[in-house]
Protein backbone atom coordinates (compact mmCIF):
# COMPACT_ATOMS: atom_id res chain seq x y z
CA UNK A 1 0.00 0.00 0.00
CA UNK A 2 0.91 3.52 -0.80
CA UNK A 3 1.35 6.39 1.99
CA UNK A 4 0.51 9.87 1.77
CA UNK A 5 1.35 12.29 4.27
CA UNK A 6 -1.19 15.51 4.87
CA UNK A 7 -0.30 17.72 7.41
CA UNK A 8 -2.08 21.57 5.79
CA UNK A 9 -2.48 24.68 7.75
CA UNK A 10 -5.03 25.71 4.37
CA UNK A 11 -7.19 23.35 4.87
CA UNK A 12 -9.24 24.19 1.54
CA UNK A 13 -10.20 21.18 -0.44
CA UNK A 14 -8.04 18.41 1.62
CA UNK A 15 -10.94 16.30 2.45
CA UNK A 16 -11.67 15.85 -0.68
CA UNK A 17 -7.87 14.96 -1.65
CA UNK A 18 -7.88 12.66 1.07
CA UNK A 19 -11.26 10.88 0.01
CA UNK A 20 -9.44 10.84 -3.60
CA UNK A 21 -5.96 8.90 -2.30
CA UNK A 22 -8.14 6.85 0.04
CA UNK A 23 -10.22 5.39 -2.90
CA UNK A 24 -6.68 5.01 -5.13
CA UNK A 25 -5.43 3.06 -1.95
CA UNK A 26 -3.13 5.00 -0.30
CA UNK A 27 -2.76 4.93 3.33
CA UNK A 28 -3.28 8.23 4.76
CA UNK A 29 -1.59 10.04 8.09
CA UNK A 30 -1.19 13.20 9.48
CA UNK A 31 -1.42 15.50 12.39
CA UNK A 32 -3.02 17.94 14.49
CA UNK A 33 -5.84 19.72 13.27
CA UNK A 34 -5.63 18.02 9.71
CA UNK A 35 -5.65 14.87 11.40
CA UNK A 36 -9.11 15.59 13.18
CA UNK A 37 -10.65 17.36 10.21
CA UNK A 38 -9.91 13.71 8.08
CA UNK A 39 -11.40 11.87 10.66
CA UNK A 40 -14.61 13.67 11.39
CA UNK A 41 -14.85 13.56 7.74
CA UNK A 42 -14.95 10.29 7.80
CA UNK A 43 -11.66 9.35 6.10
CA UNK A 44 -9.41 6.71 7.55
CA UNK A 45 -5.93 8.43 8.85
CA UNK A 46 -3.79 7.14 11.59
CA UNK A 47 -1.52 10.18 13.38
CA UNK A 48 1.59 10.57 12.46
CA UNK A 49 2.60 9.69 16.18
CA UNK A 50 1.48 5.98 15.42
CA UNK A 51 4.05 6.10 12.52
CA UNK A 52 6.70 6.85 14.38
CA UNK A 53 5.98 5.62 18.07
CA UNK A 54 6.68 8.78 19.66
CA UNK A 55 4.43 11.28 20.64
CA UNK A 56 4.28 15.23 19.96
CA UNK A 57 6.01 16.99 22.05
CA UNK A 58 7.06 20.60 23.37
CA UNK A 59 3.28 21.72 22.46
CA UNK A 60 3.88 20.46 18.98
CA UNK A 61 6.87 22.27 18.20
CA UNK A 62 8.69 18.35 17.50
CA UNK A 63 6.17 15.86 16.01
CA UNK A 64 7.10 14.79 12.68
CA UNK A 65 11.01 15.45 12.70
CA UNK A 66 12.05 11.81 12.91
CA UNK A 67 13.63 9.38 10.88
CA UNK A 68 9.96 7.37 10.42
CA UNK A 69 9.38 9.98 8.28
CA UNK A 70 11.87 11.55 7.11
CA UNK A 71 13.60 8.31 6.12
CA UNK A 72 10.22 7.29 4.17
CA UNK A 73 10.38 10.79 2.33
CA UNK A 74 13.83 10.81 1.51
CA UNK A 75 14.66 7.33 0.50
CA UNK A 76 15.86 6.48 -2.81
CA UNK A 77 13.71 3.81 -4.49
CA UNK A 78 16.36 3.12 -6.82
CA UNK A 79 18.69 2.55 -4.68
CA UNK A 80 19.04 -1.22 -2.98
CA UNK A 81 20.96 -0.03 -0.07
CA UNK A 82 18.34 2.53 0.36
CA UNK A 83 15.11 0.34 0.10
CA UNK A 84 17.08 -2.34 2.92
CA UNK A 85 17.70 0.52 5.33
CA UNK A 86 13.96 1.36 5.53
CA UNK A 87 13.05 -2.69 5.95
CA UNK A 88 15.76 -3.06 8.46
CA UNK A 89 14.31 -0.10 10.45
CA UNK A 90 10.87 -0.75 10.02
CA UNK A 91 10.08 2.63 8.23
CA UNK A 92 7.46 2.36 4.93
CA UNK A 93 8.21 4.68 2.08
CA UNK A 94 5.93 7.87 1.67
CA UNK A 95 4.92 8.63 -1.74
CA UNK A 96 2.96 11.95 -1.53
CA UNK A 97 3.43 14.50 1.14
CA UNK A 98 0.88 17.39 1.25
CA UNK A 99 1.93 20.25 3.14
CA UNK A 100 1.64 24.10 3.55
CA UNK A 101 2.97 26.51 6.15
CA UNK A 102 1.60 27.97 9.44
CA UNK A 103 -0.17 31.26 8.26
CA UNK A 104 3.41 33.39 9.27
CA UNK A 105 1.90 36.61 7.42
CA UNK A 106 -1.36 36.59 8.59
CA UNK A 107 0.08 35.97 12.07
CA UNK A 108 2.56 39.26 12.10
CA UNK A 109 -0.24 41.55 10.25
CA UNK A 110 -2.35 41.19 12.96
CA UNK A 111 -2.37 44.35 14.85
CA UNK A 112 -0.64 44.07 18.52
CA UNK A 113 0.68 40.82 17.87
CA UNK A 114 3.39 40.17 19.97
CA UNK A 115 6.60 38.84 19.06
CA UNK A 116 6.06 35.27 21.33
CA UNK A 117 2.89 34.56 19.38
CA UNK A 118 4.69 35.68 16.24
CA UNK A 119 8.01 33.51 17.07
CA UNK A 120 5.30 30.02 17.54
CA UNK A 121 3.99 30.54 14.24
CA UNK A 122 7.51 29.66 12.86
CA UNK A 123 6.94 26.38 10.98
CA UNK A 124 9.98 24.37 11.21
CA UNK A 125 8.21 20.33 10.43
CA UNK A 126 6.67 21.74 7.79
CA UNK A 127 9.17 23.57 5.77
CA UNK A 128 11.41 19.83 6.60
CA UNK A 129 9.19 17.78 5.01
CA UNK A 130 8.75 20.17 2.10
CA UNK A 131 12.55 20.40 1.29
CA UNK A 132 12.92 16.66 1.95
CA UNK A 133 10.07 15.45 -0.61
CA UNK A 134 11.14 18.30 -3.30
CA UNK A 135 14.63 17.26 -3.12
CA UNK A 136 13.60 13.43 -3.65
CA UNK A 137 10.72 14.59 -5.87
CA UNK A 138 11.55 11.75 -8.59
CA UNK A 139 9.72 9.47 -6.15
CA UNK A 140 7.69 11.88 -3.88
CA UNK A 141 4.95 14.09 -4.75
CA UNK A 142 4.75 17.06 -2.64
CA UNK A 143 1.98 19.77 -2.81
CA UNK A 144 1.99 22.82 -0.89
CA UNK A 145 -0.80 24.44 -2.90
CA UNK A 146 -4.29 23.30 -2.66
CA UNK A 147 -5.19 24.33 -6.16
CA UNK A 148 -2.96 21.04 -7.24
CA UNK A 149 -4.97 18.64 -5.41
CA UNK A 150 -6.82 17.74 -8.44
CA UNK A 151 -3.67 17.88 -10.92
CA UNK A 152 -2.19 14.84 -8.92
CA UNK A 153 -5.66 12.87 -8.49
CA UNK A 154 -6.08 13.43 -12.27
CA UNK A 155 -2.95 11.95 -13.17
CA UNK A 156 -2.94 9.07 -10.42
CA UNK A 157 -7.06 8.08 -11.71
CA UNK A 158 -5.56 8.34 -14.89
CA UNK A 159 -2.16 7.42 -15.38
CA UNK A 160 -1.49 4.97 -12.28
CA UNK A 161 1.27 7.56 -11.54
CA UNK A 162 2.27 11.52 -11.21
CA UNK A 163 4.84 11.91 -14.47
CA UNK A 164 8.10 13.49 -13.91
CA UNK A 165 6.97 17.32 -15.70
CA UNK A 166 4.14 17.58 -12.87
CA UNK A 167 6.89 15.86 -10.69
CA UNK A 168 9.39 19.08 -11.30
CA UNK A 169 6.90 21.35 -11.94
CA UNK A 170 5.81 21.09 -8.20
CA UNK A 171 9.18 20.62 -6.34
CA UNK A 172 9.50 23.88 -7.78
CA UNK A 173 6.61 25.77 -6.30
CA UNK A 174 8.11 23.73 -3.45
CA UNK A 175 11.35 25.27 -3.16
CA UNK A 176 9.93 28.84 -3.65
CA UNK A 177 6.92 28.23 -1.17
CA UNK A 178 9.88 27.71 1.54
CA UNK A 179 11.88 30.22 0.37
CA UNK A 180 9.63 32.87 0.59
CA UNK A 181 8.24 31.75 4.12
CA UNK A 182 11.85 32.33 5.02
CA UNK A 183 12.36 35.74 3.28
CA UNK A 184 9.22 36.28 5.58
CA UNK A 185 10.66 35.69 8.30
CA UNK A 186 14.00 37.10 7.72
CA UNK A 187 12.18 40.30 7.02
CA UNK A 188 10.07 40.43 10.14
CA UNK A 189 13.43 39.61 12.88
CA UNK A 190 14.98 42.77 10.54
CA UNK A 191 12.33 45.16 11.42
CA UNK A 192 12.33 44.09 15.17
CA UNK A 193 16.36 44.35 15.33
CA UNK A 194 16.06 47.69 13.58
CA UNK A 195 18.31 46.50 10.71
CA UNK A 196 17.92 47.21 7.06
CA UNK A 197 20.95 47.29 4.91
CA UNK A 198 21.85 43.01 6.12
CA UNK A 199 24.81 41.40 4.46
CA UNK A 200 21.88 39.02 2.60
CA UNK A 201 19.31 41.20 0.60
CA UNK A 202 15.93 38.66 0.50
CA UNK A 203 12.73 39.86 -1.67
CA UNK A 204 10.01 37.37 -1.79
CA UNK A 205 6.60 37.90 -3.72
CA UNK A 206 3.74 36.16 -4.61
CA UNK A 207 2.15 36.45 -8.38
CA UNK A 208 -0.93 38.54 -8.41
CA UNK A 209 -1.81 37.71 -12.01
CA UNK A 210 0.37 37.58 -15.29
CA UNK A 211 0.11 40.70 -17.75
CA UNK A 212 -0.35 41.04 -21.26
CA UNK A 213 2.44 42.70 -21.88
CA UNK A 214 5.14 44.65 -20.06
CA UNK A 215 6.52 48.14 -21.34
CA UNK A 216 6.22 47.17 -24.73
CA UNK A 217 4.43 44.30 -26.40
CA UNK A 218 7.27 41.70 -27.23
CA UNK A 219 8.15 42.06 -23.42
CA UNK A 220 6.87 39.46 -21.28
CA UNK A 221 5.85 40.59 -17.87
CA UNK A 222 4.06 39.64 -14.31
CA UNK A 223 2.46 41.66 -11.48
CA UNK A 224 3.74 40.24 -7.82
CA UNK A 225 2.82 41.23 -4.04
CA UNK A 226 5.55 41.40 -1.35
CA UNK A 227 5.29 38.88 0.99
CA UNK A 228 5.88 40.95 3.85
CA UNK A 229 2.77 42.94 5.89
CA UNK A 230 1.50 46.68 5.16
CA UNK A 231 -0.79 47.41 2.31
CA UNK A 232 0.12 48.02 -1.39
CA UNK A 233 -0.65 48.38 -5.21
CA UNK A 234 -1.28 44.60 -5.27
CA UNK A 235 -3.64 45.20 -2.30
CA UNK A 236 -5.64 48.02 -3.80
CA UNK A 237 -9.40 46.27 -4.36
CA UNK A 238 -10.36 46.37 -8.20
CA UNK A 239 -13.94 47.75 -8.48
CA UNK A 240 -14.36 48.02 -12.46
CA UNK A 241 -12.41 47.75 -15.16
CA UNK A 242 -9.78 45.28 -16.88
CA UNK A 243 -6.44 44.09 -15.40
CA UNK A 244 -3.80 46.84 -15.34
CA UNK A 245 -0.74 46.62 -17.62
CA UNK A 246 2.50 46.91 -16.80
CA UNK A 247 2.52 50.85 -17.84
CA UNK A 248 -0.76 51.41 -15.66
CA UNK A 249 1.04 49.70 -12.82
CA UNK A 250 4.11 51.98 -13.02
CA UNK A 251 1.81 55.32 -13.30
CA UNK A 252 -0.61 54.42 -10.38
CA UNK A 253 2.81 53.77 -8.04
CA UNK A 254 3.47 57.00 -8.66
CA UNK A 255 -0.02 58.66 -9.01
CA UNK A 256 -0.43 57.63 -5.37
CA UNK A 257 2.70 58.09 -3.83
CA UNK A 258 2.65 61.63 -4.93
CA UNK A 259 -1.54 62.05 -3.93
CA UNK A 260 -0.80 61.31 -0.29
CA UNK A 261 1.41 63.81 0.24
CA UNK A 262 -1.39 66.55 0.22
CA UNK A 263 -3.71 67.18 3.41
CA UNK A 264 -6.14 69.25 1.35
CA UNK A 265 -8.40 66.96 -0.68
CA UNK A 266 -6.01 66.95 -3.79
CA UNK A 267 -5.82 65.42 -7.58
CA UNK A 268 -3.28 64.35 -9.12
CA UNK A 269 -2.68 63.14 -12.59
CA UNK A 270 0.16 60.88 -14.06
CA UNK A 271 1.58 60.28 -17.24
CA UNK A 272 4.78 58.58 -18.31
CA UNK A 273 5.71 58.52 -14.39
CA UNK A 274 5.70 62.50 -14.18
CA UNK A 275 2.44 64.73 -13.21
CA UNK A 276 1.19 66.84 -15.74
CA UNK A 277 -1.14 68.21 -13.33
CA UNK A 278 -1.65 68.28 -9.49
CA UNK A 279 -3.59 70.35 -7.50
CA UNK A 280 -5.37 71.25 -3.80
CA UNK A 281 -8.68 73.14 -3.53
CA UNK A 282 -11.69 72.77 -0.97
CA UNK A 283 -13.13 69.95 -2.58
CA UNK A 284 -11.84 66.96 -4.68
CA UNK A 285 -14.46 68.02 -7.84
CA UNK A 286 -11.97 71.66 -7.85
CA UNK A 287 -8.91 69.78 -7.36
CA UNK A 288 -9.90 67.67 -10.49
CA UNK A 289 -10.71 70.36 -12.67
CA UNK A 290 -8.11 72.17 -11.89
CA UNK A 291 -5.36 69.78 -12.11
CA UNK A 292 -6.81 68.02 -15.04
CA UNK A 293 -6.50 72.27 -16.20
CA UNK A 294 -2.81 72.35 -15.85
CA UNK A 295 -2.05 70.15 -19.20
CA UNK A 296 -5.31 68.60 -20.31
CA UNK A 297 -3.33 67.69 -23.84
CA UNK A 298 -0.87 65.95 -21.36
CA UNK A 299 -3.63 63.86 -19.15
CA UNK A 300 -5.72 62.56 -22.12
CA UNK A 301 -5.05 58.31 -21.17
CA UNK A 302 -3.13 59.44 -17.97
CA UNK A 303 -3.81 57.94 -14.32
CA UNK A 304 -5.56 59.60 -12.05
CA UNK A 305 -5.23 59.46 -7.88
CA UNK A 306 -7.58 61.31 -5.23
CA UNK A 307 -6.83 61.42 -1.40
CA UNK A 308 -10.40 61.16 -0.72
CA UNK A 309 -13.91 59.47 -1.26
CA UNK A 310 -14.67 60.22 -4.61
CA UNK A 311 -18.32 61.85 -4.55
CA UNK A 312 -20.63 62.23 -7.44
CA UNK A 313 -19.70 65.34 -8.65
CA UNK A 314 -16.03 64.64 -8.64
CA UNK A 315 -17.01 61.66 -10.83
CA UNK A 316 -19.33 63.22 -13.08
CA UNK A 317 -16.51 65.76 -14.26
CA UNK A 318 -13.92 62.53 -14.24
CA UNK A 319 -15.77 60.85 -17.02
CA UNK A 320 -16.05 63.46 -19.44
CA UNK A 321 -12.22 62.89 -20.66
CA UNK A 322 -10.58 59.35 -21.66
CA UNK A 323 -8.80 58.53 -18.53
CA UNK A 324 -6.99 55.06 -17.57
CA UNK A 325 -7.05 54.43 -14.19
CA UNK A 326 -8.54 56.46 -11.14
CA UNK A 327 -7.26 54.90 -7.59
CA UNK A 328 -8.32 56.33 -4.21
CA UNK A 329 -9.35 55.79 -0.71
CA UNK A 330 -12.78 54.91 -1.66
CA UNK A 331 -15.87 56.24 -3.70
CA UNK A 332 -19.27 56.90 -2.99
CA UNK A 333 -21.87 54.15 -3.97
CA UNK A 334 -23.53 57.03 -7.06
CA UNK A 335 -19.40 57.63 -8.22
CA UNK A 336 -19.57 54.33 -8.89
CA UNK A 337 -21.97 53.85 -10.72
CA UNK A 338 -21.43 56.93 -12.76
CA UNK A 339 -17.74 55.72 -13.53
CA UNK A 340 -18.55 52.47 -14.12
CA UNK A 341 -20.16 53.85 -17.18
CA UNK A 342 -16.92 54.19 -18.75
CA UNK A 343 -16.35 49.98 -19.23
CA UNK A 344 -12.40 50.32 -19.66
CA UNK A 345 -11.90 52.86 -17.17
CA UNK A 346 -9.81 51.12 -14.05
CA UNK A 347 -10.99 51.49 -10.71
CA UNK A 348 -8.90 50.87 -7.54
CA UNK A 349 -9.40 51.22 -3.96
CA UNK A 350 -6.86 51.19 -1.22
CA UNK A 351 -6.42 52.85 2.45
CA UNK A 352 -3.91 55.43 2.58
CA UNK A 353 -0.91 54.50 4.34
CA UNK A 354 2.59 55.33 4.45
CA UNK A 355 4.81 52.88 2.10
CA UNK A 356 7.60 51.23 4.50
CA UNK A 357 9.01 49.37 1.70
CA UNK A 358 12.51 49.80 0.57
CA UNK A 359 13.17 50.87 -3.53
CA UNK A 360 14.73 48.53 -5.47
CA UNK A 361 15.91 48.74 -8.83
CA UNK A 362 17.65 46.01 -10.93
CA UNK A 363 20.88 46.61 -12.94
CA UNK A 364 22.76 43.89 -14.97
CA UNK A 365 23.24 41.03 -12.22
CA UNK A 366 22.29 42.50 -9.18
CA UNK A 367 20.17 44.97 -7.62
CA UNK A 368 20.72 48.97 -5.62
CA UNK A 369 17.96 49.49 -3.02
CA UNK A 370 17.35 52.36 -0.65
CA UNK A 371 14.87 53.66 1.42
CA UNK A 372 12.24 55.84 0.73
CA UNK A 373 12.47 59.37 0.04
CA UNK A 374 9.83 60.46 3.15
CA UNK A 375 11.69 63.89 3.66
CA UNK A 376 9.05 66.59 4.52
CA UNK A 377 9.94 70.65 4.51
CA UNK A 378 11.08 71.85 7.70
CA UNK A 379 10.26 75.64 7.62
CA UNK A 380 11.80 76.23 10.89
CA UNK A 381 15.86 74.98 8.58
CA UNK A 382 14.50 77.35 5.47
CA UNK A 383 17.16 79.46 4.98
CA UNK A 384 15.75 83.04 2.98
CA UNK A 385 19.10 83.37 1.01
CA UNK A 386 17.78 86.93 -0.51
CA UNK A 387 16.85 90.41 0.36
CA UNK A 388 13.10 90.03 -0.80
CA UNK A 389 11.62 88.31 1.46
CA UNK A 390 8.71 85.37 0.75
CA UNK A 391 5.28 86.13 2.16
CA UNK A 392 3.60 83.62 4.12
CA UNK A 393 1.41 83.15 0.97
CA UNK A 394 4.39 82.52 -1.02
CA UNK A 395 5.94 80.20 1.37
CA UNK A 396 2.72 77.98 1.23
CA UNK A 397 2.69 77.52 -2.24
CA UNK A 398 6.56 77.26 -2.00
CA UNK A 399 5.75 74.13 0.63
CA UNK A 400 2.97 72.56 -2.37
CA UNK A 401 5.72 73.25 -5.37
CA UNK A 402 8.50 71.53 -3.45
CA UNK A 403 6.22 68.26 -3.06
CA UNK A 404 5.51 68.14 -6.57
CA UNK A 405 8.91 68.96 -7.63
CA UNK A 406 10.01 65.42 -5.10
CA UNK A 407 7.95 63.04 -7.32
CA UNK A 408 9.03 64.36 -11.17
CA UNK A 409 12.20 62.35 -12.71
CA UNK A 410 15.40 64.77 -12.45
CA UNK A 411 16.06 67.14 -13.45
CA UNK A 412 12.84 68.51 -12.23
CA UNK A 413 11.57 72.40 -12.41
CA UNK A 414 7.89 72.42 -11.29
CA UNK A 415 6.08 76.12 -11.30
CA UNK A 416 2.94 76.39 -9.67
CA UNK A 417 0.21 78.83 -8.37
CA UNK A 418 -2.59 78.79 -6.23
CA UNK A 419 -2.31 75.61 -5.39
CA UNK A 420 -2.12 74.20 -9.60
CA UNK A 421 0.68 72.66 -11.35
CA UNK A 422 1.11 74.84 -14.40
CA UNK A 423 4.59 73.47 -15.48
CA UNK A 424 6.14 70.71 -15.41
CA UNK A 425 9.93 70.16 -16.68
CA UNK A 426 11.20 66.20 -16.19
CA UNK A 427 14.48 64.27 -16.76
CA UNK A 428 15.97 66.74 -19.00
CA UNK A 429 20.00 66.57 -19.23
CA UNK A 430 19.90 69.59 -18.09
CA UNK A 431 18.43 71.77 -15.57
CA UNK A 432 17.92 74.81 -18.02
CA UNK A 433 16.46 72.71 -20.35
CA UNK A 434 13.93 71.33 -17.68
CA UNK A 435 13.03 75.00 -16.56
CA UNK A 436 12.29 76.20 -20.44
CA UNK A 437 9.72 73.12 -20.63
CA UNK A 438 8.05 73.94 -17.26
CA UNK A 439 8.00 78.01 -18.05
CA UNK A 440 7.14 77.74 -21.53
CA UNK A 441 4.12 75.34 -21.01
CA UNK A 442 3.16 77.94 -18.06
CA UNK A 443 3.90 80.68 -20.62
CA UNK A 444 1.67 83.90 -19.04
CA UNK A 445 0.16 82.20 -16.20
CA UNK A 446 3.57 82.30 -14.50
CA UNK A 447 3.46 85.55 -13.79
CA UNK A 448 2.84 85.50 -9.66
CA UNK A 449 3.86 82.32 -9.63
CA UNK A 450 6.36 79.92 -7.92
CA UNK A 451 9.20 77.36 -8.74
CA UNK A 452 11.04 74.68 -7.29
CA UNK A 453 13.64 73.17 -8.19
CA UNK A 454 15.15 69.33 -7.27
CA UNK A 455 18.33 70.34 -6.82
CA UNK A 456 20.57 73.16 -6.63
CA UNK A 457 21.12 75.63 -9.78
CA UNK A 458 24.49 75.13 -10.95
CA UNK A 459 24.59 78.32 -12.82
CA UNK A 460 22.43 81.70 -12.55
CA UNK A 461 20.98 81.02 -16.39
CA UNK A 462 17.57 79.42 -14.80
CA UNK A 463 17.36 81.87 -12.46
CA UNK A 464 17.52 84.53 -15.39
CA UNK A 465 15.15 82.32 -17.51
CA UNK A 466 12.43 82.66 -14.40
CA UNK A 467 12.84 86.24 -13.86
CA UNK A 468 11.72 86.83 -17.95
CA UNK A 469 8.76 84.56 -16.98
CA UNK A 470 7.35 86.58 -13.90
CA UNK A 471 8.18 84.57 -11.19
CA UNK A 472 8.64 86.06 -7.95
CA UNK A 473 9.61 82.96 -5.62
CA UNK A 474 11.99 80.21 -5.90
CA UNK A 475 12.34 76.73 -3.59
CA UNK A 476 15.55 74.78 -4.35
CA UNK A 477 18.72 72.96 -2.26
CA UNK A 478 21.27 75.29 -3.07
CA UNK A 479 24.93 73.99 -2.08
CA UNK A 480 26.17 75.19 -5.27
CA UNK A 481 29.34 76.91 -5.74
CA UNK A 482 27.97 79.28 -7.64
CA UNK A 483 24.72 79.76 -5.50
CA UNK A 484 25.82 83.46 -5.29
CA UNK A 485 25.77 84.09 -8.62
CA UNK A 486 22.11 82.54 -8.32
CA UNK A 487 21.13 84.96 -5.06
CA UNK A 488 22.34 88.29 -7.13
CA UNK A 489 20.16 87.28 -9.88
CA UNK A 490 17.42 86.86 -7.81
CA UNK A 491 17.90 90.52 -5.94
CA UNK A 492 18.50 92.38 -9.45
CA UNK A 493 14.97 90.73 -10.38
CA UNK A 494 13.02 91.34 -6.84
CA UNK A 495 12.34 86.85 -6.71
CA UNK A 496 12.16 85.32 -3.43
CA UNK A 497 14.40 82.21 -2.93
CA UNK A 498 14.92 79.85 -0.30
CA UNK A 499 17.38 77.53 0.14
CA UNK A 500 15.92 74.05 1.94
CA UNK A 501 19.77 72.24 2.36
CA UNK A 502 17.46 69.02 1.16
CA UNK A 503 18.10 67.46 -2.20
CA UNK A 504 15.01 65.21 -4.44
CA UNK A 505 16.94 63.32 -6.94
CA UNK A 506 14.76 60.83 -8.72
CA UNK A 507 16.14 58.68 -11.42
Amino acid sequence: MKRALISVANKDGVVDFARGLEKLGYEIISTGGTYRSLQEAGVSVKQVADITGFPEILDGRVKTLHPGIHGGILARRELPEHMQQLEENQITPIDIVAVNLYPFRETISKPGVSIEEAIENIDIGGPSMVRSAAKNHQDVVIIVKPEHYRLVLDELEQNGEVSPETRLKLALEAFSHTAAYDAMIAGYLSRLNHSIFNDNFILAGEKVYELRYGENPHQKACFYRNMNPGQGLPDAQVLHGKELSYNNIVDTEAAWELVKEFEEPACVIIKHTNPCGAAVADTLEQAFMRAFGADPVSAFGGIIAFNRTVDLATARKVVEPFMEVIIAPDYEDEALECLRAKKNLRLLKLPIEENQELLLKTVSGGFVIQERDFEELDFDKLQVVTEVKPTPEQLKELAFAWKIVKHVKSNAIVVTKNGVSLGVGAGQMNRVGSAAIALQHAGDKCQGAVMASDAFFPFKDTVEMAARYGITAIIQPGGSIRDEESIVECNQHGIAMVFTGVRHFRH
